[in-house]
């Protein structure tokens, strides 16, 4: 089933002016005024600007009489698209194949397959979601099985993201105003002047006599907000794009025959891209039906490659995520992602070369789903913050851990709290309790002292952990500590935690 998202930027005029702007304050209020023959209105306020009382409609006039200190901009719609296109190609490299422009203030995405790849629907609406925040852009995000339901939520329902479950889109929005069907003003007026306020109340009307009095536009809408008829998304593409298409002037969908039409288009790619010196990172496959639905997948690969073979096993691989329905009648192929590729001179030595690419194995994966990565070392005391997560390509840097203590093999995600005897301020355990276990420990080597780091928090000015290797009777040996030296209150609430196992 198709899963929408649609991301809303309610304060799309403002936030523009002041990511142009970095020296406007967040206190300082922004207004944008329209022009309407010889008079001129507010069509977007910010936070600043709506807490101090400005609203949107509001007079020119009035506005500068009755508010100070307002910084005032003229209406510049063509900015502001440009902006919506800039954040929609964004989004076509980083999360769906389908992205489309959603006139005047959003974007709208196909998430059909894609999901799982950052984690499911809810961390990947979080993450849309802290992305835009950190751009200094106001987002409102909604997924739900059709555009049009979709598109209601995100501008109705005030959270920061919203989730309608599968199937559920009828229940979802049956409470929300009618404004969120995208119809016309004068419409949404004349269903307020008859009495009726929520999409549920006219969605219950006979169809017959509402398209009659209030035209087909309200029906068509009610069916796409439903999913009864299709609402395709029509991708944008970037000028620089690579893209090659293939018709058909009969319907195919044989898996045969859509595999030999993949591998055609892929040869296809590979020569454009040859011509231009570059290489794939990722390509999307975009199949239209003789119904009007656009469905997508997409393949990444580690590092830029023209390798014809692999692109194609990569595209088999998830040919079977295709349902060609009542026939495909257009296959494009898209590199919605290039980068540079240098030809190579292959070695003409007789012996092989040792070295094993595993580049492949990892886009095998990666494809499928998982999340590779590497851990890489990082320049910090504190156990848990000394490694990071990276791409399993990702070049290291010149660092190391320190070789001066021991360190276990296996690091807990999180400190376990254990029961400790030992002496006060400086002693190692006698006994450790862990999982309802005591164990008597017969050997010991420390404290190792690690400091808090309070650059990082101030919280961690004073603080500092004490470090044990102990070995109990039966031979395992532990990587313990105590928050706090023993004496001072100030620097831990002396409270034991087992942190690592070692071999």
């Amino acid at each position: 089933m198709t899963r929408v998202v649609s991301i809303y930027f309610p304060d799309l005029a403002t936030d523009r002016i002041r990511r142009l702007d970095p020296s406007i304050g967040a206190e300082k209020p922004v207004v944008v005024l329209m022009k309407s023959g010889s008079k001129r209105f507010v069509s977007a306020a910010d936070k600043a600007a709506r807490r101090a009382g400005v609203r949107i409609g509001m007079q020119a006039a009035k506005v500068q009489a009755v508010f100070r200190d307002l910084l005032i901009f003229d209406e510049d719609n063509d900015a502001d698209q440009k902006v919506l296109e800039q954040i929609a190609l964004w989004a076509l490299r980083q999360y769906s194949p389908l992205v489309a422009v959603d006139v005047p203030d959003g974007i709208v995405l196909d998430t059909e397959g894609a999901d799982h790849l950052h984690g499911g629907e809810q961390a990947m609406l979080d993450a849309i979601f802290q992305c835009f925040q950190a751009k200094g852009l106001t987002a409102r995000v909604a997924i739900a099985d059709t555009w049009g339901a979709a598109h209601a939520c995100a501008r109705v329902i005030r959270r920061p993201t919203v989730i309608v479950p599968r199937g559920q889109n009828a229940r979802a929005v049956e409470n929300l105003p009618i404004a969120g069907l995208r119809l016309p003003e004068h419409v949404v007026r004349d269903f307020r002047t008859f009495g009726f306020r929520t999409i549920g109340e006219i969605s219950r009307l006979p169809r017959g006599p509402l398209v009659l009095r209030f035209g087909v536009e309200v029906g068509r809408r009610l069916d796409q907000m439903f999913g009864q008829i299709a609402e395709p998304i029509i991708p944008i593409r970037a000028t620089e794009q690579i893209e090659v298409t293939r018709l058909f002037a009969e319907p195919i969908g044989a898996a045969e025959t859509i595999d030999k039409y993949v591998a055609r288009l892929t040869v296809q790619l590979v020569e454009a891209l040859q011509q231009k010196g570059l290489g794939v990172r990722k390509a999307d496959l975009v199949v239209e039906q003789v119904d009007g639905t656009r469905k997508a997948l997409r393949i990444g690969t580690a590092k830029p490659t023209r390798d014809i073979a692999w692109l194609t096993r990569l595209l088999r691989d998830r040919r079977e995520k295709i349902d060609p329905g009542a026939g495909i009648e257009r296959l494009s192929l898209v590199a919605s992602v290039a980068e540079s590729l240098l030809e190579e001179q292959k070695s003409s030595s007789l012996v092989a070369d040792d070295d094993m690419d595993i580049v492949p194995l990892m886009d095998i994966y990666a494809n499928r789903g998982q999340r590779v990565y590497r851990v890489l070392p990082y320049a910090s005391d504190i156990p848990e913050r000394s490694v990071r997560r990276v791409a399993f390509n990702e070049t290291a840097p010149e660092l190391s851990w320190t070789q001066l203590w021991p360190r276990p093999v296996r690091l807990l995600t999180r400190p376990e709290a254990v029961e400790v005897i030992a002496l006060l301020p400086d002693h190692p355990p006698v006994s450790v309790t862990w999982r309802g276990k005591r164990r008597r420990i017969k050997r010991a080597d420390g404290p190792e002292r690690i400091f808090g780091e309070w650059w990082h928090r101030d919280a961690e000015y004073d603080l500092v952990r004490d470090y044990f290797v102990v070995e109990e009777d039966e031979g395992a040996r532990f990587w313990i500590f105590r928050t706090g030296d023993g004496v001072d209150a100030q620097t831990g609430s002396q409270e034991w935690f087992l942190h690592g196992v070692f071999a």
